[in-house]
């Protein structure tokens, strides 16, 4: 049985509209957090000292999670991909009808494996969001009891809030915009420039595109989901963090 093979018409130019952060949700769930540790504590919690070196260190790992988490969501990307290549290539050694469209390949197979796979590699970068600002706030709690300083787990929290979010927006910003290049400059050469389709240009484009890709459909997008969830989890949890 053989089956039809579909033209594809090539695709114009990806159009430059990056998606940013919006900024203003953001604020708000920050000042719901610090109106949240100010109701718990009994006292006004309306400023965040980046003086204190404890605070200082809280802003640099909100800065370094949305660095890690960036690049665990572009490593998962990978590894999903060469899942599906593993198994497009035991289809191809499988059902060789498939390259002379004597063959149907298994669809479903290759769906399967990237669902399976996009689940599975979620899990750091999930825990990461959800572990991280717990794990701070109650670590520097207990240090502040130690060392006589009030409130301290609630500060390092808040500075890491604050630190994440301004990354955050920048390194999607960054994400998207570099993204979104990769890809139009692979769809640029395919239009018939520097030599076109199967040329030293196209693959080149084509080797970029596998980072673009990545940036602007995975890392990038997903950087909001990030800073989201550290204000909603930090918003539930800030009981924890107080002495």
């Amino acid at each position: 049985m053989s089956w039809t093979r579909w033209a594809t018409p090539p695709r114009p130019p990806r159009k430059a509209t990056p998606s940013a952060l919006p900024p203003w949700p953001l604020f708000l769930l920050f000042s719901a957090y610090m109106d949240e540790v100010s109701a718990f504590q009994g006292s006004l919690f309306n400023t965040v000292d980046i003086a204190i070196p404890e605070v200082w260190i809280g802003g640099l790992l909100g800065s370094m999670l949305v660095f890690l988490f960036s690049a665990w969501a572009c490593a998962a990307v990978g590894n999903s991909a060469q899942d599906v290549v593993i198994e497009v290539r035991r289809q191809f050694s499988e059902k060789p009808g498939i390259m002379t469209y004597q063959e149907m390949p298994d669809y479903a197979r290759c769906v399967s494996i990237v669902a399976a796979s996009a689940l599975r590699e979620m899990k750091k970068p999930g825990l990461l969001a959800v572990g991280a600002p717990i794990a701070v706030g109650v670590t520097f709690r207990f240090y502040g009891s130690l060392t006589g300083q009030e409130m301290l787990g609630a500060k390092v929290v808040a500075g890491m809030i604050m630190f994440a979010t301004v990354t955050g927006i920048l390194m999607a910003l960054f994400l998207n915009t570099a993204g979104g290049a990769w890809d139009n400059a692979k769809k640029y050469v395919e239009l018939g420039a520097h030599g076109g389709k199967n040329s030293e240009a196209h693959k080149a484009s084509v080797t970029g595109d596998t980072v673009g890709d990545p940036f602007k459909d995975t890392a990038g997008p997903s950087i909001h989901v990030l800073i989201k969830m550290l204000a909603t989890i930090t918003l539930v949890m800030a009981p924890l963090f107080l002495d």
